[in-house]
């Protein structure tokens, strides 16, 4: 931690003996106390179109109770995540939601926003740290549903490729664990972890690697050029973050592979829906971001105000579970008029 970071949280310490700070059940309150609206931020681990559905959903969550939300979202990766905690921490929010972008090598910084605030991880959690609560999904279960996805895509089995952001956070190893597991019959086993350089050759699957792009678009696509260029008899794509189908997508269309390789993908980014109604995507499992941005500004919001977890609705676990869902052909058009509505674009 910088100086200049230590001096100003010694400065928060102060003011939490002056009685600007509030401590009540494990919970803290700060500016909501005085009467004046709850301020909490919504920190994300990076730029996509995932994240502009969260942020709908965190303004929506704000009006729903009467807060004020400050939504981040870190393009520069894990330094520029930091900056922003810090720079949230001096501004005494009353909550601070953080999806970490490497939670192991962050437990000392989240660990220090949650002795000035109230901390709890949404899409990744941080399960090591001091946060109050983790709003997402089980990643590990969701990567199941993926997997399933595979296997009605390619009944025969056949030769994948896996591509997503990084491997650091905690949903996106849990994530593609679960697509390994539930494409190679395994037993379900959330702790197992095969490394991603490691080429995988079990039964009717042969999957070739996993591409990480560190969330650089450019690299994303050119990963997926890398794999059809390596492997000509690719049969298939797993796309494990928003972007990375719809770079897949680029990729094939210009190597004139498009609806020749299957594709299966992760989250709602528009090119991946119109591909499931175009046929060049088999299905997608999402997440819900709105209700992630909603539910932790509601949850960060009556933590201020003087509410406990249980008032709030959170489990002893402290998991807010929602859960995830497969799209297909046959459910894409609600999902996507139910996701146009939460974004009021009806």
């Amino acid at each position: 931690m910088s100086q200049k970071f230590s001096v100003v949280l010694w400065a928060v310490v102060l003011g939490v003996g002056m009685g600007c700070v509030r401590q009540t059940n494990s919970t803290k309150s700060g500016g909501a106390d005085s009467g004046e609206k709850p301020h909490v931020a919504y920190v994300t681990n990076g730029v996509a179109s995932f994240w502009v559905i969260a942020d709908a959903g965190a303004n929506a969550g704000a009006e729903e109770v009467g807060a004020k939300v400050t939504v981040l979202m870190p393009a520069e990766g894990i330094s520029d995540q930091k900056r922003m905690i810090e720079d949230m921490l001096t501004k005494r929010v009353d909550g601070l939601a953080v999806s970490p972008i490497d939670p192991v090598n962050q437990t000392d910084l989240l660990n220090t926003a949650a002795r000035f605030t109230n901390l709890i991880t949404h899409d990744s959690d941080a399960p090591q740290s001091n946060r109050l609560a983790y709003i997402g999904m089980d990643n590990y279960m969701a990567g199941l549903m993926c997997g399933d996805l595979v296997k009605e895509a390619l009944p025969e089995g056949g030769k994948v490729a896996i591509f997503i952001g990084r491997l650091e956070q905690d949903n996106a190893r849990r994530r593609r664990q679960g697509l390994l597991d539930s494409m190679l019959g395994r037993d379900h086993d959330p702790s197992r972890f095969d490394p991603p350089d490691q080429v995988i050759k079990e039964g009717k699957w042969h999957i070739v690697g996993t591409y990480t792009d560190q969330f650089d678009r450019a690299q994303g696509k050119a990963n997926a050029e890398d794999a059809m260029s390596r492997h000509p008899d690719l049969q298939g794509m797993v796309g494990l973050f928003a972007y990375n189908p719809p770079l897949m997508l680029e990729a094939l269309k210009q190597g004139d592979k498009l609806g020749k390789i299957q594709v299966i993908a992760f989250d709602e980014a528009d090119e991946t829906l119109q591909g499931i109604k175009d046929g060049t995507v088999y299905g997608t499992v999402v997440q819900n971001p709105f209700e992630y941005g909603r539910r932790s500004v509601v949850l960060l919001a009556g933590l201020a105000t003087g509410k406990t977890l249980a008032e709030l609705g959170v489990p002893e676990n402290g998991f807010v579970d929602i859960e995830a869902r497969q799209i297909r052909s046959d459910n894409v058009d609600a999902f996507w008029d139910e996701l146009k509505s939460n974004l009021g674009q009806e």
